[in-house]
């Protein structure tokens, strides 16, 4: 059996996902799944930050919107831990499309949009550390135990 290491990625929940108060749905989906919370803080995502996170689509022609749009309210970013905790997420979140998005996964059953798509979450485990270190210092990020550690996985998984 191969075993899967416990992983950290970021998830954003977006302005969309805010207004529409999906919050609640989205963060307990994740739980409901086994992952743990490992950090989590509402924050505005501007300026540098702003920059700093989406540097990779600077020349895109809807740089300015996707600004814009994710300006318009507070996000919402937090830190999951669990076994293959990227790959698990990024199924979880489905294609960035909400309309292509299979249902069953948040964007699938709860965006229609391509860009108001409710959710960021890291695409790889490279980047997901770098991006918890962007939004967390390492103090902010909790080491605990989920009592249901053993219903979760079995006991060679642990």
């Amino acid at each position: 059996m191969e075993m899967t290491l416990v992983e950290r990625t970021l998830v954003i929940i977006k302005p969309d996902a805010i207004q529409r108060g999906l919050f609640g749905e989205i963060i307990s989906r994740f739980e409901k799944k086994g992952l743990k919370i490992v950090a989590i803080r509402m924050l505005r995502l501007c300026g540098g930050l702003f920059y700093e996170h989406y540097s990779h689509l600077k020349d895109k022609p809807f740089f300015n919107e996707l600004r814009e749009f994710m300006e318009k309210t507070p996000v919402i970013a937090a830190a999951l831990e669990g076994f293959g905790a990227v790959a698990v997420v990024r199924g979880m979140v489905g294609d960035t499309n909400g309309r292509l998005a299979g249902v069953g996964t948040i964007r699938g059953d709860y965006s229609v949009s391509n860009q108001a798509n409710l959710i960021h979450a890291s695409d790889s485990l490279e980047n997901a550390q770098i991006e918890i270190k962007r939004f967390f210092a390492e103090s902010s990020i909790y080491k605990y135990d989920l009592a249901s550690l053993p219903f979760l996985y079995s006991r060679d998984e642990q």
